[in-house]
């Protein structure tokens, strides 16, 4: 697993071992990136100097993807031990450690926050309606800019996490599905 694109591109990152964590495959990274780039929807805006949330970050692939690619700060909510490890481990790797910060904590219980994030990846365990408690709690403690883009991950035989009119994007790669949408 590699970062694969921007200042730190082809930087390796690490993940725990076992099967706790099921970090996004590269292919399925790169795909993500060039929709958020390539769409009609898409642009360049959507990363250069924004505010991201990696939400159940794991190895924080998708978060230190966003920052290679121009984001100006990445918040990262994880909580199993293992992985928190690697998520500190990558983002001192990659440098990033000035626009970074890491909260160990539940993210469907997250505290309120004065820097709401335009891009927010929500890529929780599979099967466990996690998306649907997450974006609760963020949006009750104000983690959620107005016109943010959520991009959530989940098993592929999932339903869609919001009414499908709201989506921009929904593409089944292997056992996962991205579902891309604005939250209003």
């Amino acid at each position: 697993m590699r970062i694969i694109g921007g200042e730190r591109r082809g930087r390796l990152l690490t993940a725990p071992p076992g099967q706790t964590t099921r970090p996004t495959a590269d292919r399925v990274r790169q795909a993500l990136f060039d929709m958020l780039l390539h769409a009609p929807w898409g642009g360049r805006d959507l990363l250069d100097g924004v505010q991201v949330l990696d939400a159940f970050a794991g190895t924080g692939a998708l978060g230190l993807e966003s920052l290679s690619r121009g984001a100006a700060f990445c918040r990262f909510f994880e909580t199993d031990r293992s992985a928190l490890h690697a998520l500190r481990s990558n983002i001192a790797d990659c440098r990033m450690e000035e626009r970074s910060r890491v909260t160990s904590a539940d993210v469907t219980k997250a505290a309120r926050t004065d820097t709401p994030a335009s891009l927010i990846f929500l890529d929780p365990p599979y099967r466990r309606n996690l998306p649907a408690l997450a974006l609760t709690a963020l949006h009750r403690g104000g983690w959620i800019a107005p016109d943010a883009l959520i991009v959530a991950e989940t098993a592929a035989d999932e339903p869609c996490p919001v009414d499908e009119q709201r989506l921009l994007a929904g593409r089944r790669h292997g056992a996962a599905h991205l579902w891309i949408w604005r939250e209003n």
